[in-house]
């Protein structure tokens, strides 16, 4: 009998359709709701992304998953509740919106249940809440925001199975080198039964950060140049794309896209095993920071009266010929036209934070001078190491592209129809704060930086300390001093300012829309001996 590896996954749901992903040991045909679909192959494994179509507006359904006919899901001793689909209303215009967002998700909670240094998965906490909360309680979609799984740092039953494949001593050692070696990260990471569960009954859409592929992918041309000196990136960068799109990246687009998107089309209708097509395609797209044709990964999502724009900040960098932008032109185009809509609420995902801590902010401007020369070679050198040692490749470490994305939120707050939040959702950083922008010119929009990370993860004291000191006013007047005995840092056109937070610990936010109210709740994982739920740290008003 042909088993279920991993999923089902709900991603795209609309009015009358949706999207149901899983992977299966063996080909086979898989039904959701009467629609079916084959299985296609990707280096020896089996997926299928199922378009469940022709379901009523407004409508919760339960769902089973099938493999030739015998019953897949939901498994046959399970407690939770069933894993539903629940459309949008055909006027969707007075609803409540309720998004979940976070992200930095190290596997399954547990692989860390002797490191003292995790709390609970509060994605699993979350889970938990939800199965004994009413469904019509229940968010309309997951935002991950990055860092879904860990290629740079495996744990260990990965290692063992590394070792068992390779000579873990060389090459990328206990590192993923390949597609196959990317499948184990998301079996182990994605088959937890709590979080299963989740991912099969709430909507999920998803964008990548560095360590799906390796902490510091694409922070300069310099980095990209040694990275391709070496002999083991050019496979893993084509490991790393290929199972971004076949587990992340497909579950992100509508029906409508599915159709229109010709690799998926040429995937689904090859005859055999589809890694040539994908291989050929992740090439391209890493080639993109080089100065190559672009492959868009960002992405819209509409939720009600809520737009979202999700915007890669990774794949999508221009690193390459003396540029230095975080997206394109041509996709920083498509991104401003994604802007222009009638909606009550713009939501920009971004895996890396816009606004950070002020000083913060300023280091990485001037970390950004110095590695572009400004004060000589040796100098530039040095930056280029800061760089990478201290992760400044944040949006201030792009000031062109920084301002860029300034300029169009501030746009967008001050046209007639102008949206009643527009708000900035982002992990990375290992903390959760709110910070609000203000611009020269008057905005009618309120603009919030919302930052949730980790779903799962640990922040050491010293980076506690470091956050907290850099939050604060004294940090960022004896930053800019110093910086200025260097370089003078020219300011941003704009200021903020911290209006909750820093927060540490597993944590999950969730925004919320009713009407053109709107506010935000961020809440943190129960202690690691204490199976209940989520607990409310902090609850921001952002728009009356």
């Amino acid at each position: 009998m042909t088993r279920l590896l991993v999923g089902p996954l709900l991603r795209h749901v609309g009015t009358t359709d949706a999207t149901v992903w899983v992977e299966t040991d063996a080909p086979c045909e898989v039904e959701v709701l009467g629609c079916r679909e084959r299985t296609w192959t990707v280096a020896g494994h089996h997926y299928a992304l199922v378009v469940v179509t022709g379901i009523e507006p407004g409508t919760s359904n339960e769902y089973e998953v099938r493999l030739d006919g015998e019953l897949a899901w939901p498994p046959f001793d399970s407690s939770r509740p069933p894993s539903r689909i629940r459309t949008g209303a055909a006027d969707e215009s007075q609803r409540t919106v309720r998004l979940a967002f976070g992200s930095c998700r190290y596997g399954r909670a547990s692989l860390k249940l002797n490191d003292k240094r995790f709390e609970a998965d509060s994605l699993a906490c979350y889970a938990r809440e939800l199965a004994s909360r009413d469904a019509a309680d229940w968010p309309d979609a997951i935002l991950m925001l990055g860092d879904q799984v860990y290629a740079d740092e495996t744990s260990e039953p990965t290692q063992r199975r590394i070792r068992a494949r390779r000579d873990i001593t060389k090459g990328p050692k206990g590192e993923v080198a390949d597609f196959e070696e990317y499948t184990w990260l998301y079996l182990e990471s994605w088959t937890d039964p709590d979080v299963r569960w989740l991912l099969s009954t709430i909507p999920s859409s998803m964008i990548f950060d560095d360590h799906d592929v390796r902490d510091d992918w694409n922070t300069s041309h310099a980095w990209r140049v040694d990275m391709q000196k070496t002999s083991w990136w050019e496979e893993r960068i084509i490991g790393g794309l290929s199972s971004y799109w076949v587990y992340q990246h497909l579950g992100n687009l509508s029906p409508s896209d599915l159709s229109k998107n010709e690799l998926f089309q040429n995937v689904r209708a090859h005859d055999g095993d589809a890694e040539p097509l994908l291989r050929a395609f992740a090439a391209a797209a890493d080639a993109e920071a080089d100065g190559a044709k672009a492959m868009r990964w960002s992405y819209r999502r509409d939720f009600g009266r809520v737009r979202l724009v999700m915007i890669d900040s990774r794949c999508g960098r221009i690193l390459a010929d003396g540029q230095r932008r975080m997206v394109s032109r041509d996709e920083f185009a498509w991104i401003t036209e994604q802007t222009d809509a009638d909606y009550d609420h713009l939501l920009i995902g971004t895996s890396l934070p816009w606004l950070l801590a002020r000083s913060l902010h300023d280091v990485e401007v001037w970390d950004e001078m110095l590695a572009d020369g400004v004060r000589g070679a040796r100098m530039a050198r040095f930056g280029e190491w800061l760089r990478r040692a201290a992760d400044l490749e944040h949006w201030a470490a792009f000031r062109k592209s920084f301002e860029e994305l300034g300029e169009l939120i501030a746009s967008v707050g001050r046209r007639p129809d102008a949206p009643a939040t527009i708000c900035v959702l982002s992990g990375d950083v290992h903390h959760a704060y709110a910070a609000q922008a203000h611009f020269p010119q008057p905005v009618q929009s309120p603009v919030y930086q919302l930052t949730c990370s980790p779903l799962h993860n640990y922040v050491p004291l010293v980076m506690k300390i470091f956050f907290r000191v850099f939050w604060s006013r004294v940090a960022n007047r004896v930053v800019r001093s110093l910086l200025s005995i260097v370089i003078n840092v020219p300011p941003p056109s704009l200021t903020w300012k911290r209006t909750s937070g820093p927060y540490f610990g597993n944590e999950l936010a969730e925004f919320i829309a009713d009407g053109r109210s709107a506010h935000t709740v961020l809440r943190r994982s129960a202690p690691r001996d204490d199976p209940a739920q989520l607990h409310e740290v902090a609850r921001l008003t952002l728009s009356p």
